[in-house]
């Protein structure tokens, strides 16, 4: 026998399809037509909160509260915040929620505004107006102001959930008629604009006297962001008071600033006199200021510029509802006072950046604050908080794979580090010690070598760059001019960098990598030292270097620097083939590694923000770019393809609708030609036909930016913008579809004999299926028939079949046989599952199985699948490798497999014997009864009787009716063979020494017991000869 070791046995073998009958490929207007409904994405996590802006309690309903998400929707809630619930996925258009409100007087009436309102340069998502809900939440319904882009607040009339009023911030990048302050009497059936400055002021704050709901104050904010400058402040920017329910506003100025920017402003419920305001002004002027006659005057209570930095980004100010003299002002971090606003102090969150706070009307102790990590509830006024690692809403901005097995995932979370989690484990989910901080941070590009990610590459904003030592854990800044970028005008900066700027390792040489900035960096040794190998590829638009925010607060953290590669890709075709796209509308190209350059930019793009490169895998000289124009309100589809290196390109957005469906990114399938995945603000769509028509493909998908695509062991993986990462297994149903109007059966892709499984956690990432996934399509003609397919092993033995006709009276109980999986059979594509095993074991009533009845795990090797359409049959081969982290010789897996066939072929004969001699049992007795009591067959019914019961007695355990019971009662033969089943049946195949002798031993007992059933038999049968004799009905006997 060979006994070299090897990785990973099984050479890759010839798959095929065999399908019903042969057709044209799958086209986009069958694809629109067809039912996925047997497919669906799985979310791997990470579970670390992303951003929230928006959250609030429930007077009337302890313990529960709602969490606004950016990207992620609208979660619940109903125990603390130690699991929360997506409650929006299926009713909301946009991903991301800037306000949230519940009703006081009724807890069922919840209104929602999208749009977050600390609007970033960076990762920020428009909204599509407001939403309520009726049934706390368990449905929703759009309610208008539809552009209003940007929701800051929104506030409930105490005892009449029909009036309420929306702050309407408004859209960022550029001037709108929709901004102000809206309110409704009807529910939001009809709005009315009651306040309204100019088309630059919107409202960023808004609060409700709730001691007289007539009383109403408003901060209005004069703002405007460019790709390259924040400006926050202007003529339009105060205070305003309205005394009759918002039908007419005056404008407070009495001790405020003159000029102001941003501003927060928050009445007291304790007393209604007492009004507090955060507000950016000039130097000193801005800080707290404090009311104490309803706005009529105001006091400066604080400067302390820890309240006002950043200010477009916080500014939020809360009254506390019990006490007049405490005041919380949320910023990094959030601060409390106590004394009426004039001095501070940190409270503790479990994220830094704050940026909302609800607080329990009747119990101050009771909140719940939203920041950039999520949302955190605390019952004890902030001195603690629950977790926030049960939340999958991560941000993130890229993604990337390597070509381990299982496969990590990497890439940047926004506010908090890069992340590289595992793709699948081999337990029953993905959680917190299947991922690690990586190298950079929240920006990240990440790159490394793909089939030996020890060292990984790692960027992050001003164009900090790291290397990281995965095996030391070990981390080296590599930055090519290492100046300090934070708070400088770009126009003193050597080189300018996007806030996400582009890294990557050659394809053809690891050693090799590119940064970009205004220009392209390479390395070749592992960032110790660069060489610029472009010109200034972007406008370099002098004038838009400058201040990255005025004209109180600078913005200088990088989001705001302009004119930088945004873009960078490298061709697999052939060597120093570079493409880069800019954040200002232009592409460039060398074919020489970088010695010349050509401007290759399509026409009329104007400066908008070139966010992807796709090099075909198919060809050379096709590339697709994904342009977006949300900077310039421009949330049109932009997808650009050229087949000739970029000398003519062509618009392919055919079939992407929606209003809210801009593409951030577009790649192509690596198998098969023209089949490609769009990215978009709200979803994912293909085309079949390269880009010619494209159709949504969301399936379970939640509406959420997709800020990234790439595909790795076939699976494609999702990069969201608030749901973390998600991954849609095996493309092969897509890149081997024939036309739908013919039923098909799909080769699986390479299975390696991974034994994880999936758990039904909502605290955990989601595994693949265990085992083989198998897919097939049922045509209309087909639908409804039977269907049943067959795994056959090498030597032609089915080890496994699976049917749509479910068996007849099924049950279980405790430690009995699970519920069989029924195939569907409704038109359409399908996805079930193999998970590897053997035939399960045959149940024995009532009886609890201690170990399970699961059959034997398949040994790595080649199987063929026969499926049964009907009368018809499709064939296909998979093949299933061994574990490559597992080092193990080939007569391992066969040495285990012929041990483990050997135990499932006497528990199957153990358990046969024992259910059959049960119901001879039962004859027993009732030939009893057609029996005289004194009859000497009735005796030797009992005895015989007696004999089965002290024969099953040592195979089974009656009296074990729950899983601790195997702890009460004696276990027997059966438990003992299927202790050692579990035992032999490991990742690691070789089988012990002591699992050989063990395996001797119990065969022998098995082997006495065997005979001892035979003599049960004979016992058996002369009772039915007796039994005939004296012209009675026999019993059965085995066949």
């Amino acid at each position: 026998m060979n006994t070299m070791k090897i990785r990973g046995l099984i050479t890759l073998i010839l798959s095929f399809i065999v399908s019903f009958s042969y057709a044209q490929e799958v086209t986009s207007e069958s694809i629109s037509k067809a039912s996925f409904g047997g497919m669906s994405w799985r979310n791997i996590g990470p579970f670390r909160g992303g951003r929230s802006v928006a959250s609030t309690g429930v007077l009337k309903q302890a313990h529960t509260y709602y969490m606004g998400s950016t990207g992620g929707g609208i979660w619940k809630t109903t125990d603390d915040g130690l699991n929360w619930k997506n409650i929006s996925d299926g009713f909301l258009k946009t991903g991301t929620v800037g306000a949230i409100a519940v009703s006081e007087s009724d807890p069922n009436v919840v209104y929602v505004g999208m749009g977050e309102h600390p609007a970033r340069g960076v990762m920020t998502s428009m909204g599509d107006g407001m939403y309520k809900s009726m049934d706390a939440g368990q449905s929703w319904s759009r309610i208008g102001l539809d552009y209003s882009r940007h929701i800051s607040d929104v506030i409930i009339h105490p005892s009449n959930p029909d009036v309420v009023y929306v702050a309407v911030q408004g859209a960022q990048y550029g001037d709108s008629k929709d901004r102000g302050i809206y309110k409704s009497l009807d529910g939001g059936s009809s709005w009315s604009k009651v306040l309204y400055v100019d088309e630059r002021t919107g409202a960023s704050s808004l609060t409700m006297d709730m001691n007289n709901p007539l009383v109403l104050y408003a901060s209005m904010w004069d703002h405007r962001r460019y790709p390259w400058k924040m400006e926050s402040g202007g003529a339009g920017s105060g205070l305003y008071k309205s005394v009759d329910g918002g039908m007419n506003w005056t404008k407070m100025s009495s001790g405020l600033p003159e000029m102001m920017g941003k501003s927060g402003i928050s009445v007291s419920r304790a007393n209604s006199n007492r009004i507090f305001a955060v507000i950016e002004a000039e130097g000193e002027k801005g800080g707290v200021y404090r009311s104490d006659n309803q706005g009529k005057s105001w006091t400066q209570t604080s400067k302390d510029r820890i309240l006002i930095t950043r200010s477009w980004y916080y500014m939020e100010i809360f009254a506390d509802t019990q006490d007049e003299n405490t005041v919380y002002v949320l910023n990094a971090p959030m601060l409390k006072s106590i004394d009426g606003g004039k001095t501070f102090k940190p409270v503790g969150t479990p994220h830094g950046d704050n940026h909302h706070l609800w607080i329990h009307p009747e119990n101050n102790s009771i909140m719940i604050n939203s920041n950039d990590g999520g949302a955190n509830v605390s019952n004890n006024g902030g001195m603690s908080w629950s977790a926030q690692s049960n939340q999958p809403t991560a941000q993130f901005y890229r993604v990337i794979a390597d070509r381990k097995m299982p496969y990590y995932v990497y890439g940047g979370q926004q506010d908090n580090s890069s992340v590289a989690i595992a793709s699948r484990t081999d337990d029953g989910g993905i959680d917190d010690k299947d991922w690690y901080s990586g190298p950079g941070c929240e920006s990240a590009f990440v790159a490394f070598d793909p089939d030996n990610p020890e060292i990984l590459y790692g960027g992050c904003y001003q164009g900090i760059l790291e290397r990281f030592n995965v095996i030391s854990s070990t981390h080296k800044e590599i930055k090519e001019y290492p100046e300090l970028g934070l708070g400088k005008y770009p126009s003193t900066f050597k080189y300018r960098y996007n806030w996400n700027a582009p890294l990557l390792v050659d394809p053809f040489d690891v050693s090799v990598i590119y940064h970009a900035g205004n220009v392209v960096f390479k390395s070749t040794d592992k960032g110790q030292s660069w060489t610029v190998i472009s010109p200034d590829l972007t406008r370099d638009e002098k004038d838009k270097h400058n201040e990255g925010g005025g004209p109180f607060t600078n913005e200088g953290a990088g989001g705001e620097n302009y004119n930088t590669l945004m873009s960078l890709t490298a061709s697999s075709h052939q060597q120093g083939v570079i493409w880069a796209g800019s954040d200002d509308g232009l592409v460039h190209l060398t074919q020489d590694g970088g010695k010349t350059w050509k401007n290759v930019s399509p026409k009329g793009i104007s400066n908008y923000i070139i966010n992807s490169i796709e090099v075909s895998p198919h060809d050379a000289a096709t590339a697709y770019i994904a342009v977006m124009g949300y900077k310039n309100m421009d949330l049109t589809p932009y997808i650009f393809k050229t087949t000739d290196y970029g000398k003519k390109w062509k618009l392919i957005t055919d079939g992407i609708e929606g209003e809210h469906t801009f593409v951030r990114v577009v790649r192509e399938d690596p198998k098969r030609k023209g089949l490609l995945y769009a990215g978009t603000e709200t979803g994912l769509f293909i085309s079949t036909d390269g880009g010619a028509q494209w159709n949504a493909f969301q399936l379970n998908l939640p509406v959420v930016p997709i800020n990234d695509l790439t595909i790795a062991d076939n699976d494609l993986v999702a990069a969201t913008a608030g749901r973390s990462f998600w991954i849609l297994d095996d493309l092969g149903f897509l890149q081997s579809a024939e036309n739908t109007s013919k039923s098909q059966l799909f080769s699986p892709k390479t299975t390696y004999r991974i034994m994880g499984g999936q758990s039904k956690s909502t605290l955990q990432g989601t595994n693949p299926l265990p085992g083989v996934i198998i897919d097939y399509y049922l045509s209309a003609e087909d639908a409804e028939k039977e269907i049943k397919v067959e795994v056959l092993n090498k030597k032609g033995d089915i080890i496994r079949s699976y049917s749509s006709e479910a068996p007849e009276n099924f049950r279980s109980w405790p430690g009995g046989p699970s519920t069989p999986l029924s195939l569907k059979t409704t038109e359409g594509f399908h996805r079930f599952h193999w998970d590897l095993r053997h035939e399960p074991l045959p149940s024995l009533e009532n009886i609890f199985v201690f170990g399970g009845l699961s059959g034997a795990n398949a040994a790595p090797g080649t199987y063929t699948l026969n499926m049964y359409i009907g009368e018809e049959i499709s064939r296909t081969n998979l093949e299933l490798k061994a574990d490559p982290r597992v080092d193990a010789p080939l007569y391992a897996y066969q040495t285990q497999e012929v041990m483990l066939s050997s135990l499932d072929q006497m528990l199957t004969q153990m358990h046969d014997d024992v259910n059959y001699l049960r119901n001879v049992k039962k004859e027993l007795k009732w030939a009893q009864k057609r029996l005289d009591e004194g009859d000497e067959l009735s005796s030797v019914a009992q005895d015989l009787m007696d004999k089965i019961v002290v024969w099953e007695e040592k195979i089974i355990q009656p009296k074990q009716k729950t899983f601790q019971d195997v702890i009460n009662f004696h276990n027997k033969l059966g438990a003992d063979m299927i202790y050692l089943k579990s035992y032999i049946d490991s990742d690691d195949p070789e089988p012990t020494q002591g699992a050989q002798e063990r395996f001797d031993d119990l065969s022998g007992q098995w082997n006495t017991l065997v005979d001892e059933k035979k003599s049960i038999d004979e016992a058996i049968t002369k009772f039915n000869a007796a039994y005939l004799k004296a012209a009675i009905q026999p019993l059965s006997s085995e066949e």
